[in-house]
């Protein structure tokens, strides 16, 4: 393939087209010198003659003028191939990564409202307790709970986890009102194993005494144990924000007052070679937006 020098065509084209060395540097923002020396140039490469020179004006010889048509033709089609490609430049779908838990009962309820701000852009939702791997484009962005310390990655805090136990307002009807922590000795207490220390930092700050922190059933994602919970089934550790709706809604209920920080926190996520991504910002701001928005206003979900 053999190709002239591309700065020295366009110059070319810019003064073939307006018939004007002066009124092409004019366009290309240079001197009327430099477009001179691009036509000496790619003249010289070409072994050709493109112009016709007399008391500083210019026109087209017979080699400039095919020349000029077909280079014409070939800077159309790089323009329109460039403008498709800028045109869909940032498209590829964003691949969020979550929980199952915090996917159906925090973030899937809210999704509609971006999918509406972002119409031609899609989004591709991963779920999984699996680690994360930032390295290809298989994820952008993710949420997890932690302390804000990602190597590598940009974190923003999102919604505190708050723990306080829920359940069905069935169960307490069969079972009677429970006036005190202890009172969870007479039903199940439903576990997740992913955050095995939270029912034992509840019932410690509590002031339980006398209940197994460990007993009960365990389930592998914290969704089930909630569904159990709606099933009356048992008692499950609500981390707040997950649970809100239900307890709006009155589809659970919490017997006691007790709320207590376990000093974790569902944090946005995403690696710092993305930190400048357009559709990441957009998204971080819109998450964050809902964060500080609260409760959705809709009914929560409550499958796995």
């Amino acid at each position: 393939m053999s190709l002239p020098p591309l700065n020295a065509v366009r110059a070319f084209e810019a003064v073939g087209r307006r018939g004007s060395v002066k009124q092409a540097a004019e366009e290309l923002h240079v001197t009327p010198g430099a477009v001179s020396r691009q036509l000496a140039l790619l003249e010289e490469h070409l072994g050709a003659a493109l112009f016709k020179r007399s008391n500083r004006r210019v026109s087209l010889t017979h080699s400039g003028t095919l020349y000029l048509r077909r280079v014409s033709e070939a800077l159309l089609r790089l323009s329109e191939a460039t403008d498709e490609i800028k045109s869909t430049k940032g498209r590829d779908p964003l691949h969020i990564w979550c929980s199952m838990t915090f996917g159906l009962r925090w973030l899937v309820p809210r999704l509609p409202a971006f999918r509406a701000a972002e119409p031609d852009r899609d989004v591709v939702f991963t779920t999984s307790l699996g680690p994360i791997d930032f390295s290809t484009r298989t994820t952008d962005v993710a949420i997890r709970i932690g302390r804000g310390n990602w190597p590598g990655c940009v974190s923003h805090r999102l919604v505190d986890i708050e723990l306080t136990p829920v359940c069905s307002p069935a169960l307490l009807q069969r079972l009677g009102p429970m006036t005190s922590p202890s009172d969870l000795a007479r039903t199940t207490l439903l576990q997740s194993a992913a955050r095995p220390g939270y029912w034992r930092l509840w019932l410690a700050a509590a002031g339980a005494v006398g209940i197994d922190p460990d007993r009960g059933m365990t389930f592998e994602s914290v969704s089930l144990a909630y569904q159990m919970a709606l099933d009356g089934a048992g008692v499950a550790l609500g981390q707040l924000a997950l649970v809100e709706d239900d307890l709006k809604a009155g589809r659970l209920v919490a017997p006691f007052a007790q709320c207590v920080d376990s000093g974790d926190a569902f944090h946005l996520i995403y690696p710092n070679r993305l930190a400048e991504d357009s559709f990441v910002i957009r998204f971080r701001d819109w998450l964050l937006g809902e964060a500080a928005r609260g409760p959705t206003s809709g009914p929560g979900q409550t499958t796995d």
